[in-house]
Parts: structure tokens; C-alpha cells; sequence
């Protein structure tokens, strides 16, 4: 199995109150892709960090194997998430992908 790990920073512009709505927007996308992407066997964004933490959201996913998350980069359900409620908002991602359960 491969996990698929992303942590991301909101741009500065957002207020509290909007950042919060994106956040949401952005878990119930990516969540919502459970059951649509081949090969994904699991998908969690956690938005409620800690105060210690300096990112804003993280990806924690499972996937089949190497294959799948190839897929699941291109699916198209994935990338309508991707351009629509992910890219428009943040200002850095970091990704850590690895073989693991």
C-alpha cells in the first residue's frame, strides 16, 4: 500500500472566517472522492491543527499501490477538486509519499 501525504498553507489574504469556510470546501471535495477513485482505499483532511502547527489542512490517504495514485493524480474527479477547491487557495504544499498501511 502507498500513502499519500499533503500538508497545505492558505494564502494570507483569507480572514479567519473565510479560511475556515475553504477548509471545509476542501475536506468534503477531497473526501468526497471515497468510492469514486480506483485504487483509493482511504481519504481524510484534517482542518483543526493544533496551535503549535504552522499549515493549515492535511491529506492523509491510502492508496492500492503506486499505480493507483498515478490514477487518482488525473482521475477526473480528482482534478476538478484539485483546480476548483485546492489550488485557487493555497499559497504552498508539501507532499511525502511512501509505502506503508
Amino acid at each position: 500500500m502507498v500513502k499519500h501525504v499533503i500538508i497545505w498553507t492558505l494564502k494570507d489574504e483569507y480572514t479567519e472566517e473565510e479560511k475556515s469556510t475553504i477548509k471545509k470546501g476542501i475536506k468534503e471535495g477531497l473526501e468526497g472522492l471515497q468510492g469514486v477513485v480506483p485504487g483509493l482505499i482511504k481519504i481524510r483532511v484534517y482542518t483543526e491543527g493544533l496551535e503549535s502547527s504552522n499549515a493549515d489542512l492535511m491529506l492523509d490517504s491510502l492508496f492500492e499501490n503506486e499505480e493507483a495514485l498515478k490514477g487518482y493524480a488525473v482521475h477526473p474527479a480528482h482534478v476538478t477538486v484539485a483546480q476548483g477547491k485546492v489550488r485557487p487557495y493555497t499559497k504552498t504544499r508539501s507532499c511525502f509519499d511512501f509505502i506503508g498501511e
